[in-house]
């Protein structure tokens, strides 16, 4: 029974994994739509915002449930309290194999939601992340951070690796920065982890929201369309090598042109003015 279990939850259709069990909060999450800004705050206090199975699933089904709409902008990932996510729940992994590899295979999805939304993915981090705590910090596409938080990857203080960590890690950040933290599991700074590139900014605790609301208004003056396609070409061409990303760039160049926002924004340059943006594709 438990292998059908694991086979409905990871082989699970499109039509449900997509879903939304619920547009409003649940026990691990509570969500805001806000004027084009979706919020899922991480709020699990008595587990230090672990990444249980639980949790990511419920992440990953707020992060796909407003893809379609195209009011949705940006999507700003948070947490109650001084622990912005403890990593995996480690009762979870401590015995059981079939359910070890549905926590890492439920993971990946979390981080592949991230990688495939349409909209920017923004991580507000006012506390601690630690392990895949600091790999989801690490896989969004903007974090910001306040001046007391910390970041490490102390996997290997308790006997496990944090090899998946390890992969947003080094995207992020250099070899010796992303193997001192793996390696040696001490937390860096706040600081620290914007001189390496972890994090984009730093900001005071009180300046948190308004640095993530000034973010949110910059990329909402921009057509919806045309990050999506930047957004999805930028993490395309990073596996390749340089030569083929450019022709590749040059390709998806021509493609932007063809849409009728960039035709848009072309004429309202011309015309001095500023663009209207299209509601979505043709």
């Amino acid at each position: 029974m438990f292998r059908k279990l694991i086979f409905f939850k990871i082989f699970r259709n499109d039509c449900s994994l997509v879903r939304c069990l619920s547009k409003q909060s649940s026990p691990q999450v509570k969500t805001d739509f806000t004027n084009g800004i979706k919020e899922i705050v991480m709020c699990s206090a008595k587990t230090r915002n672990a990444l249980s199975i639980a949790m990511m699933e419920t992440l990953s089904d707020h992060i796909l449930c407003d893809q379609q709409n195209n009011d949705l902008r940006a999507i700003v990932i948070s947490a109650e309290g001084s622990v912005f996510s403890s990593g995996h729940n480690l009762k979870e992994l401590a015995n059981n194999r079939e359910k070890q590899e549905v926590c890492f295979k439920i993971a990946t999805q979390l981080m592949n939601c991230i990688i495939d939304s349409p909209v920017p993915v923004i991580a507000k981090v006012d506390g601690v992340a630690a392990a895949a705590g600091c790999q989801l910090v690490a896989q969004c596409d903007i974090a910001i951070c306040s001046e007391k938080s910390q970041f490490s990857t102390p996997g290997a203080n308790f006997g496990i690796f944090c090899s998946t960590p390890g992969v947003a890690l080094s995207r992020c950040v250099n070899k010796m920065p992303a193997l001192y933290m793996l390696l040696t599991g001490l937390p860096v700074s706040a600081q620290e982890a914007f001189q390496i590139g972890l994090i984009t900014k730093v900001r005071s605790s009180d300046q948190l929201n308004e640095e993530i609301e000034n973010i949110c208004r910059a990329i909402k003056t921009k057509s919806r369309d045309v990050i999506e396609l930047g957004k999805r070409f930028y993490y395309k061409q990073i596996q390749y090598d340089v030569k083929k990303a450019y022709e590749l760039g040059g390709d998806k160049m021509v493609e932007n042109l063809q849409l009728p926002d960039c035709k848009e924004g072309i004429q309202s340059f011309i015309e001095k003015r500023k663009p209207q943006w299209g509601t979505g594709k043709d």
